[in-house]
């Protein structure tokens, strides 16, 4: 039986302390131009002085055109290096491994921010985003690998691509809207940015650094029965060290689906080849943890918790019988988690309940 404590083993690079993973939240604390600030810098760090296994930071914009919000992280340019490099290095003396998410906004990017025209797989008038020909789809690529390359640069063992909330690479898993070249069409076809992406990576990148990637098993346009066949051959390609489905609730069933079953239910069976399989949401406490190991799951990966808690994996490993605090908590309690204050406003302005 799989404990909390047990290191993970993955198909390239070092292994991971534990079973759990830092969620990759949004924390509005970079600088205008996507630097890192002290106070991004030292909330990631405390996580792993936490105990988490896996350090992953929040969704970093891999193109400017795709950035999606104020105070995002970049990794879009040299610019962004040493701040990265800082970040790693501090992570490592931590010994948790680390992880940058890439990310592109696509039309669900802040055109106000960045200055620039939103891009999607398909134009969409609601947005006023456009279309993005093929070249674009191939240069979007590209800005994918090329921040993964800096982020090995910058020292971290690995990255993790997001596919995931409707954001633009989950955006041409969408079948609701139709292209007419080889990104758009069949699943396959709408799977090809996915895979060129990870492909692009593993290639460019040291047979040490480690590939993830981030899916929504059901939602923005996908069904359960897509979502997974897309599970499956991205576990089957040989590209992944990691996979993370975002569930919202490990505990809920398919909002879609008239079975019996639950969402993570539809996962833990599929063949793995290798790679490790992880699941996210609402988990609140130790049990709820060790129940995802139990359903088959190998990384626990946690948002929530770890903002009330900078250590939630060291005493989630400690203390079976831990669980979060009660909520809403006060400023002063998030600030000595290093809660920094842009993400408190945050948390205040958006997350119901969290902050009193």
């Amino acid at each position: 039986m799989t404990s909390l404590a047990d290191p993970l083993d993955l198909p390239h690079g070092p292994a991971w302390a534990n079973r759990f993973a830092l969620a990759p939240l949004t924390n509005t604390q970079s600088h205008a131009d996507g630097t890192l600030s002290d106070d991004e810098h030292d909330w990631l760090v405390a996580r792993g002085r936490g105990g988490f296994g896996l350090v992953m930071t929040c969704a970093a914009y891999v193109d400017r055109a795709g950035q999606a919000w104020q105070g995002q992280l970049g990794i879009a340019s040299d610019e962004h290096l040493p701040g990265l490099t800082r970040l790693a290095d501090s992570l490592r003396a931590t010994g948790a491994r680390s992880a940058v998410q890439l990310h592109h906004g696509g039309r669900r990017a802040d055109s106000a921010l960045t200055g620039q025209p939103l891009q999607a797989p398909w134009d969409d008038p609601k947005t006023g985003a456009v279309a993005l020909t093929t070249a674009g789809v191939e240069a979007m690529v590209e800005s994918f690998v090329a921040a993964a390359v800096r982020a090995e640069r910058a020292g971290f063992d690995g990255v993790q691509v997001h596919g995931a909330h409707g954001y633009l690479v989950g955006q041409f898993l969408d079948p609701r809207h139709e292209r007419t070249d080889r990104y758009g069409g069949s699943l396959e076809n709408r799977m090809r940015p996915t895979m060129e992406v990870l492909d692009g990576i593993r290639s460019a990148t040291g047979p040490d650094f480690q590939v993830g990637l981030r899916l929504s098993p059901e939602g923005f346009g996908v069904t359960v029965a897509e979502g997974v066949e897309t599970t499956r051959q991205v576990l089957a390609s040989g590209l992944l060290d990691h996979l993370d489905l975002s569930l919202w609730d490990v505990f809920m069933k398919p909002r879609h689906d008239q079975g019996d079953r639950r969402l993570i239910d539809h996962f833990t069976d599929l063949p793995r080849h290798g790679a490790r399989l992880g699941v996210a949401g609402l988990v609140q406490s130790a049990a709820d943890a060790t129940w995802c190991l139990e359903q088959g799951a190998d990384i626990v990966t946690v948002g929530t918790g770890a903002i009330l808690h900078h250590d939630f994996a060291a005493q989630a490993i400690a203390d079976p019988g831990f669980r979060v605090r009660e909520r809403p908590v006060s400023r002063e309690v998030l600030r000595d988690e290093s809660v920094g204050a842009a993400f408190i406003d945050y948390l205040a302005d958006g997350w119901d309940g969290l902050v009193a």
